[in-house]
């Protein structure tokens, strides 16, 4: 069958591990999961509240509560200067969930999608998972983690094609002439082009651009969960092209109904609280610096540019030839849970570790300076 095929999600395996560490009495430094160790805005809270309290919160339309779907139309215009259709935005449950949609909208069975290595491996495992085909795009730091026109046309005939700025492990940024290129290249060999832009709002030299400046033929999906630190109400949307949104909403209609009507609400008041979301930013900018800093001292220092999203992705081949096995010891002797690369790609990643300063100071301090200590 093939969902016997899809391999494991590693880093909610080491989550899985972790947890169980802990329920044994044992500390653990988590610095294997992209979550934010912060809720969704308390503004946003206290009207979920009067919500619950105040109406039955069924289904929605299954696009989404209209008024949300304005207010993420304004939110282009205010970000981006992009003039963005309601009609072409669904709300969703969650990245995952426009992925899933996306993928169903825009691929038969037997059709191949490049997908970047490293690169977010839900991509690849949902792919598989449908039938379709991943076709694997070496990136390295010769080109800043990010794809060219070359490596796209040395993998073949593409059908597809998905792009993450910022990337996940990598912490990469497309450049908006990066992203005209990718764009113009899609369009002009018939590519289907997909771009996770979960990580915007969270980057460090400056703000990200997005894929709608630069095709309209392009699927656009973000999320609540990282900048919005909404990641267990699982909330997101899709930006689809207009020849694709009917198919989206039938496909939703069918599979999930609708995004949760609560989490609808909350992702509409969050918008009004982005002070508070940019503090959570300053403070992942200050856990990048420590983290970078704390690697570096544990002799650690072939990483990952990580202008943007909450990753370290780090070069550790010289402390073994298997990061699985290198991240079930440091959890084992050390409590520190991190993330093997062999998630992220299926050919390099046995040399390579994801750490995430998403959490707390506290836990990247500390597992840092047991790191430093640690001899393989």
């Amino acid at each position: 069958m093939r969902a016997g095929r899809v391999p494991p999600f590693h880093a909610m395996v080491m989550g899985a591990l972790a947890s169980e560490r802990e329920a044994a009495g044992h500390r653990v430094m988590h610095l294997q999961l992209g979550q934010p160790s912060t809720s969704a805005p308390a503004g946003a809270l206290a009207v979920a509240v009067q919500a619950l309290q105040r109406q039955p919160l069924g289904y929605t339309n299954a696009a989404g509560l209209m008024s949300l779907r304005r207010r993420i139309a304004r939110h282009y215009d205010e970000w981006y200067g992009v003039q963005v259709p309601v009609e072409r935005v669904m709300v969703v449950a969650g990245a995952s969930a426009g992925f899933s949609l996306a993928f169903l909208a825009c691929f038969d069975a037997g059709q191949r999608v490049g997908v970047l290595e490293p690169g977010y491996p839900c991509y690849r495992n949902a792919l598989l998972a449908l039938d379709i085909e991943p076709v694997p795009i070496p990136v390295g730091a010769g080109s800043r983690w990010a794809p060219t026109a070359e490596m796209l046309d040395g993998a073949g005939h593409l059908d597809g094609l998905i792009v993450a700025s910022p990337s996940n492990p990598t912490g990469t940024v497309l450049s908006p002439a990066a992203m005209a290129l990718l764009g113009s290249h899609c369009r002009e060999h018939g590519i289907r082009l997909i771009s996770d832009e979960i990580y915007h709002g969270i980057t460090y030299n400056g703000p990200a651009a997005t894929m709608l400046e630069h095709s309209n033929d392009a699927v656009v999906i973000n999320s609540f969960s990282k900048y919005f630190s909404m990641t267990g109400w699982r909330l997101g949307w899709v930006v689809t092209p207009d020849a694709l949104t009917d198919a989206f909403e039938r496909l939703q209609q069918n599979l999930y109904i609708c995004a949760p009507h609560v989490s609808q609400v909350v992702g509409l008041a969050a918008f009004d609280h982005q002070p508070e979301l940019d503090a959570h930013v300053d403070r992942y900018r200050a856990n990048r610096g420590m983290l970078l800093d704390g690697l570096a001292a544990a002799g650690i220092t072939q990483v990952a540019e990580a202008d943007g999203a909450f990753y370290v992705y780090a070069d550790v081949s010289h402390l073994g030839d298997d990061s699985m096995v290198l991240c079930r010891r440091w959890l084992d002797e050390l409590g520190v849970a991190a993330t093997p690369g062999l998630d992220f790609d299926t050919t390099l990643g046995h040399r390579s570790v994801r750490f995430s300063y998403a959490g707390s100071a506290d836990d990247i301090a500390e597992a840092c300076t047991l790191l430093a200590g640690w001899a393989p």
